[in-house]
């Protein structure tokens, strides 16, 4: 089966995310990837959303990371297509449930580890989420992200990491 863009394109993330030595891939599924960092200790799962027609001043992408040392698994982070308006709402849609994010510039996170352990639990049974922001601009857009293999890549970034933990 051929890889779509997404996919692709979340490898290239990945990939540039650090240093080329220090990533080992803990495998391919479907859109999502999973990788571990072993210097940092961390690993994560990472998909970039389905192609959008608006404008974007980066690529955005989705990570759900671990950091053993750190006592950190599972947080969502979503890198964002453009600059967030300063004051404006993020939004993220599971199926029918909606979650605030907080964050700044490009990035955006759950606000707390309650709602955070809620995302991570919807996207294990929802096909598709998507995340709405305003830029600085004052324009409002969202990116899409299918949620194929990401239940595999999360576990596989959880396994990857559940021997480093010191």
């Amino acid at each position: 089966m051929a890889k779509s863009a997404a996919f692709w394109g979340a490898v290239a993330i990945a990939c540039m995310a650090a240093p080329a030595f220090a990533r080992d891939s803990l495998g391919v599924f479907e859109t999502w990837a999973a990788f571990r960092d072993p210097a940092v200790p961390r690993c994560y799962a990472i998909s970039m959303p389905s192609p959008a027609k608006h404008a974007s001043e980066t690529q955005p992408f989705v990570t759900i990371g671990t950091w053993p040392k750190k006592n950190v698994r599972g947080q969502v982070h979503f890198r964002l297509a453009r600059k967030v308006q300063s004051g404006r709402s993020i939004t993220l849609k599971l199926g029918g449930r909606y979650f605030a994010l907080v964050g700044s510039g490009v990035d955006a996170w759950s606000q707390d580890q309650r709602s955070n352990a809620a995302i991570l639990a919807a996207m294990r049974s929802q096909p598709v989420m998507t995340v709405f922001a305003t830029d600085s601009a004052g324009k409002r857009y969202w990116d899409n992200y299918a949620l194929t293999g990401a239940a595999s890549a999360m576990d596989a970034a959880s396994v990857g990491c559940s021997n480093h933990s010191q």
